[in-house]
């Protein structure tokens, strides 16, 4: 069975001057025009094409890439607009059509949005949306405390950023969690803090908070000085919040406080520029 709006593995069938056309089962065929086709192909063979509906409302393939398929999120750019809706860059040669009743706001031309990918069930033609919230899951999310999950920053609110979880969920990191920059558009791993009552996720950036956390990074702070020359970091506790960050991932209330730990062992003295590993620091680690 073909799909819409998404990769199908499909056999070629036989050859006419402006392509190929594909094997689609009770569809009939497909054509892939031969710009599309990769050099030596042949009848017989089989090729990974996305399908999508021409402006004609014929069922087209091509080997280009988009960047969404139906039932995603995505950050697109609008390439133009018309009195009907924006048209929106996803990769293909035609443009993603976000209608006007389907936009938040007018959209603007050169600007991105996060929309939603689906099949118009009147058209049958593939549209965006960027009324997002309406397609996202309303059923109680299945993960646990400490669950790695994929996360499309969605926008800033009162209290932290909103993030769409596994292209599914409604997600937000606290402000107090955040601890690098972040823009509309961005993909990243986080992790679950908690799952609501009302089905909303708490979500973090680091996998560890608390003391396993501390330990966890003076363990690996401690391995980095080891790797330093004459055992020095130029990081300390009066360094900037971005600056520990892009070094080791962590945030700087982390950072002081493996500092500290690091410290209270005598692994490491403090200098007025930075941190440097002890002869103890250097022949042990970190006790549990």
């Amino acid at each position: 069975m073909i799909r819409l709006g998404k990769h199908n593995e499909m056999e070629v069938v036989r050859e006419v001057d402006f392509g190929m056309y594909l094997d689609a089962g009770e569809v009939g065929e497909v054509l892939i025009p031969r710009k599309y086709i990769p050099e030596g192909t042949k009848p017989g063979d089989k090729l990974r094409v996305f399908l999508y509906l021409d402006s004609e409302a014929r069922l087209i393939a091509t080997t280009e890439k988009p960047l969404v398929e139906v039932n995603e999120f995505a950050y697109l750019e609008v390439k133009w607009v018309n009195e009907f809706g924006a048209f929106l860059d996803w990769g293909l040669t035609k443009d993603l059509f976000c209608p006007f009743k389907e936009q938040k706001m007018r959209m603007v031309q050169g600007k991105k949005y996060i929309v939603f990918c689906y099949i118009d069930p009147v058209t049958y033609r593939i549209v965006a949306s960027a009324k997002v919230e309406k397609f996202l899951s309303d059923e109680q999310p299945p993960y646990q405390s400490g669950e790695e999950v994929d996360l499309l920053i969605q926008q800033k609110s009162d209290l932290g950023m909103k993030a769409i979880v596994d292209g599914k969920y409604r997600g937000l990191l606290f402000d107090n969690e955040i601890f690098q920059p972040l823009h509309t558009g961005d993909r990243l791993k986080g992790y679950v803090k908690q799952v609501r009552d009302d089905g909303k996720i708490d979500l973090k950036l680091q996998r560890f908070f608390g003391k396993k956390r501390i330990t966890t990074f003076s363990d690996q702070l401690l391995m980095h000085l080891k790797t330093c020359q004459e055992g020095f970091c130029p990081l300390h506790d009066k360094s900037d919040a971005e600056s520990i960050y892009a070094t080791f991932g962590v945030s700087k209330k982390t950072f002081k406080r493996a500092v500290g730990d690091l410290y209270k062992h005598q692994f490491i003295t403090l200098e007025a520029d930075g941190i440097r590993l002890t002869a103890k620091g250097a022949a042990e680690g970190v006790e549990e």
